[in-house]
């Protein structure tokens, strides 16, 4: 019952939603509790009735009026029960999701997306069933049980009641033994359900390439294989949940036959009532209700504590980077100063000794060979990962002294891997200005050479790009990633090799579209195709993560280092192609 305990910040934030509720629940079972008593007085009067003589009915319309008052309370405390519990489903979301957008990318390389995903929608249904239906079966079927023994025991026959409880020690030691299973056996079921959930993201998202390598066959054999471990652990805890019935049914069965046994002995010695025996019969009946509200009870709880320790767990992981600064960007002169950074302790440096400095209006090329570091670089540009303090700066003031949200704000940035959202152009390209108006938006496809394309769609903006922009081609969804970020108005433009799916008419056109837009604004592009860093101020040529060239395009193309090299092979290669 520790759930309970852990999520009592919301039921005393919703104290009075919870306490109407109650009180409903406690009319109900008050109400509940007349009807047994009720019925025995009439079948102790129709006994009394003289052969021949008239019945008055007896308590017929009372009965009538307690079912109305049933039937409308029992769907108020519905209403409001589950929809306050549905409350909590939407609050635990909301802080999951915001736990996702403050973590980096540390976060992100340990996790995998379907055991998130799985996290944020059946763990939390898991809670939220706890909250709404533990709280119904946990109330309502103490108190009917407490109502009912004291109907039996004070107004009955204490007797006959003692009696009838002999059973029910065994079905509360069975229920322990039984919980503490299904507590283990749902764990499990959670996990292995993150597993298949990841399993059919990857599938679905990775199915083009399944089909081109022709490993239908085989991945299907691997999908089936994790759902046929994900059906196996469900079948455990659905047959560990079967185990509460038959318990159920055999101790009630055991206190019905000592009940009427008893009973009759206590009538043959007019002792008690046949109405009183058939007030006491349909009060213990009314004990089944209870007792599977405890056996549901356990049930929901030790889902919903299972459920809760997984996403309490992802709730408590600290900030892969924590953001503590307090101030927003006013100036955008970026300092690398001794850069050095390793993934983790023990490893490798991906950046050795790198330093830099980006005044506002100037543009940094930064080459090299795969591998070398450059997006590691700009990513620390951006604190997707810490630093030692000091060693970069912008504005002469240390990364974290700046609000995440304003830092990243500053930067435009355009990954080689550009992402869409299942939106139509328009709203992709408006991602950072979503009141953009239409020209603004149309001038950004222009800059980055899409908006000829656009038009050619039937719909123009308004057409729909599909799941991760499936439906374009890669050059267009790189074009209009561009346009996004010329759209947002950061202060510092970085494209990280964002022309490779261009070719170089239209890649010379987008960088010739860059000199003249915003002058004011700092500019990183990374890229492979050096003739894209022509008019940088400076170059970087990195190797394994360290500056093993620096300088203006016409100085590094004469010397005989990686990036003169390059440029020749890149030029041989151009002067090939124009003569096919």
């Amino acid at each position: 019952m520790s759930l309970f305990v852990h999520l009592g910040w919301f039921f005393r934030e919703h104290a009075r939603t919870y306490a109407l509720a109650v009180l409903m629940l406690l009319v109900v079972a008050l109400l509940n509790m007349s009807v047994p008593y009720l019925i025995g007085q009439t079948v102790d009067g129709l006994l009394a009735v003289p052969k021949g003589g008239d019945w008055d009915g007896g308590y017929l319309p009372h009965l009538c009026a307690i079912a109305v008052a049933l039937y409308l309370l029992r769907f108020g405390w519905r209403v409001v029960l589950f929809g306050t519990s549905y409350q909590l489903g939407t609050v635990l979301r909301h802080r999951f999701y915001q736990r996702l957008t403050r973590q980096g990318q540390a976060f992100y390389s340990s996790h995998n997306t379907g055991d998130l995903m799985a996290r944020a929608t059946n763990d939390i249904d898991a809670v939220e069933m706890a909250a709404g239906e533990g709280i119904l079966s946990g109330f309502d079927g103490i108190l009917t049980f407490l109502l009912v023994l004291a109907m039996m025991f004070v107004v009955i026959d204490w007797r006959l009641a003692l009696v009838a409880l002999v059973p029910f020690p065994f079905m509360g030691l069975a229920f322990y033994h039984i919980s503490k299973r299904l507590h283990l056996h749902f764990r499990d079921s959670l996990e292995k359900f993150s597993t298949l959930n990841d399993a059919t993201q990857q599938a679905i998202v990775g199915v083009r390439l399944v089909k081109a390598m022709g490993r239908e066959t085989v991945e299907s054999d691997r999908f089936g294989a994790i759902a046929d471990d994900a059906a196996r652990s469900n079948y455990e805890v659905a047959r560990t949940e079967a185990l509460y019935d038959p318990v159920i049914f055999v101790c009630l069965t055991l206190a019905t036959g000592l009940t009427l046994g008893f009973g009759a002995w206590l009538i043959h010695h007019n002792e008690l009532t046949v109405g009183q025996l058939t007030s006491f019969s349909l009060y213990l009946g009314q004990l089944i209700w209870p007792m599977f509200a405890f056996g549901w009870l356990l049930n929901i709880v030790e889902r919903g504590s299972a459920a809760h320790g997984r996403i309490n767990s992802m709730l408590k992981v600290a900030d892969s980077v924590e953001d503590r600064g307090k101030a927003d960007v006013d100036d955008t002169t970026l300092v690398v100063n001794q850069l050095s950074f390793a993934y983790q302790s023990g490893e490798p440096e991906a950046l050795n000794s790198l330093s830099l400095t980006l005044k506002p209006g100037q543009t940094l090329g930064i080459a090299g060979p795969t591998g070398s570091g450059k997006t590691t670089l700009v990513q620390l540009l951006m604190r997707y990962w810490e630093t030692e303090p000091g060693q970069i700066t912008l504005g002469g003031h240390a990364l974290d002294h700046y609000r995440l949200n304003a830092l990243r704000s500053s930067y435009a940035y355009v990954p080689q891997d550009s992402f869409l959202f299942s939106a139509s152009i328009r709203d992709n390209i408006a991602l950072a200005w979503p009141d953009a108006p239409d020209e603004a938006i149309a001038e950004a496809a222009r800059l980055a050479a899409i908006h000829e394309d656009i038009l050619r769609f039937p719909e123009g903006y308004q057409t729909l790009v599909g799941e991760r922009g499936v439906t374009l081609s890669g050059g267009q969804r790189q074009r209009i990633a561009i346009a996004r970020a010329l759209l947002s108005r950061a202060p510092i433009l970085v494209l990280d090799d964002a022309l490779s799916a261009v070719d170089v008419g239209t890649e010379q056109t987008i960088l010739n579209h860059l000199k003249t837009h915003r002058p004011e604004q700092s500019r990183i592009i990374i890229s492979h195709r050096l003739a894209s860093l022509a008019d940088a101020d400076e170059i970087l040529v990195l190797s394994h993560g360290e500056c093993a060239e620096r300088g203006r395009h016409a100085t590094l193309s004469r010397q005989d280092g990686w990036y003169g090299r390059m440029w020749t092979y890149q030029q041989m290669e151009a002067q090939i192609h124009e003569q096919q």
